[in-house]
């Protein structure tokens, strides 16, 4: 799990240095710089309602910040994708350009998606660097049989009814981070407590 931390703010205009200094210039600084965050885990993990979360206490702070949930992505932009490897990979990717965009042009990107392969994620984290906004991951490492029982969707018992196949993490694979920015276990702890430990990690990286 990386814990290396970002230093240093860049140099603010000659007209800007005189009136904004010290903390404020770092906590501005902070609200202008983007990136993306990824919350991966299994469905029901709790992944967006973090992100939502977080999402209201960046923006009470001056951030401009982005939710690009995964039911919304999938109705329109990933529209007539199936949930093959490819097609999943696919969406990632598609979901990765958006969120690489927003990061470039100062937005905070929440990613509540699932991303259920190792190669998809490590693609778009190849594309973050390669560009100008910061990319985060972090594992919502929730067990199956807790997001069963949350089951916010219904899918899993769909999946136990034989009316559904292919369900992340039961029929079909999830290949879980090994090195993670941030792994919350959120079964463990309540939303604001989860979404507080991606705020101090945003902090540590000198982004919020």
């Amino acid at each position: 799990m990386r814990t290396a931390r970002m230093t240093g703010g860049r140099t603010l205009p000659e007209g800007r240095r005189s009136s904004v200094t010290g903390r404020d210039a770092t906590e501005q600084d902070a609200t202008e710089r983007g990136a993306t965050i990824w919350l991966t885990g299994l469905p029901s993990a709790g992944k967006t309602t973090i992100a939502y979360e977080l999402a209201s206490r960046l923006g009470a702070e001056g951030h401009r910040v982005e939710v690009l949930d995964g039911d919304e992505i999938r109705a329109f932009l990933s529209a007539g994708l199936g949930f093959s490897r490819a097609d999943r990979h696919a969406n990632v990717q598609r979901i990765g350009f958006v969120a690489e965009l927003l990061a470039s042009n100062g937005v905070k990107a929440l990613v509540p998606v699932i991303a259920p392969y190792a190669d998809s994620r490590e693609a778009v984290r190849e594309r973050h660097r390669a560009g100008t906004g910061a990319y985060l991951e972090v594992h919502v490492a929730t067990p199956v049989e807790v997001c069963s029982v949350r089951d916010v969707k219904g899918l899993y018992a769909k999946q136990a009814a034989g009316e559904i196949s292919g369900l992340t993490g039961v029929d079909d694979p999830y290949e879980e981070p090994d090195s993670p920015d941030l792994r919350i276990e959120s079964h463990q702890q309540s939303v604001q407590e989860s979404a507080a430990a991606l705020h101090a990690l945003l902090t540590e990286r000198g982004l919020a």
